[in-house]
C-alpha cells in the first residue's frame, strides 16, 4: 500500500498452537485493506482467545451466549479525532479450528478467511441485508483469490 502504513497488534491470550505468527495476520490485514482500497495508515488490534474468553465477549456484545468465529469492534472516537486505529477484532482459536476441520478447510486459509472478514467489518461492511453480503463475500473472494486461497463460499 503506497504512502501508507498498517500497525498490527496480535495478542494471544489463549495457546499459540496452530495460530498463525503475527507477520501473518499483518498480511491478512493489508490484503483486506488493499482490497478495500483503504490508502490511509491504519492500526488494527487482533487478540486471539479460547472459547470461554470468545463466548463471554460474545454474550456481552452480541448477545449471543456461544463462542463465535471473530467479533470485530470498530473503533468510535469523537467528532474531530482522527487516529488510525480502526478497530480491534477477537479471534476464537478454537472455534476457527474446528470449522477449518468441519468445512475440509486448510486451516490458515480459513485463519486468513476471518482476519479479513473482520477487518471489512472494521471498515464498515456488513452482511446484514442480502446485497450487502453478496457485495462483502465477493470482495472477500477476491482478496482471498489474491493472497492464493480458494473461495470460502464454494460448497
Amino acid at each position: 500500500m503506497s504512502g501508507s502504513r498498517t500497525d498490527v497488534a496480535v495478542g494471544y491470550a489463549t495457546s499459540r498452537k496452530g495460530v498463525p505468527a503475527p507477520a501473518t495476520f499483518r498480511r491478512w490485514v493489508e490484503a483486506a485493506l488493499k482490497g478495500a482500497r483503504r490508502r490511509k495508515a491504519t492500526e488494527v488490534a487482533i487478540r486471539i482467545v479460547d472459547a470461554d474468553e470468545g463466548q463471554a465477549l460474545n454474550r456481552q456484545y452480541r448477545g449471543r451466549d456461544y463462542a463465535t468465529n471473530v467479533l470485530s469492534f470498530p473503533a468510535d472516537f469523537p467528532p474531530g479525532v482522527e487516529l488510525p486505529l480502526i478497530g480491534d477484532l477477537v479471534i476464537c482459536a478454537p472455534v476457527v479450528a474446528r470449522e477449518a476441520a468441519d468445512q475440509g478447510k486448510k486451516p490458515a486459509d480459513h485463519w486468513a478467511h476471518m482476519t479479513v472478514h473482520g477487518t471489512l467489518h472494521l471498515l464498515g461492511y456488513d452482511h446484514i441485508e442480502d446485497a450487502d453480503a453478496e457485495a462483502m463475500e465477493a470482495l472477500e473472494t477476491r482478496i482471498l483469490a489474491g493472497l492464493g486461497i480458494p473461495d470460502p463460499y464454494l460448497a
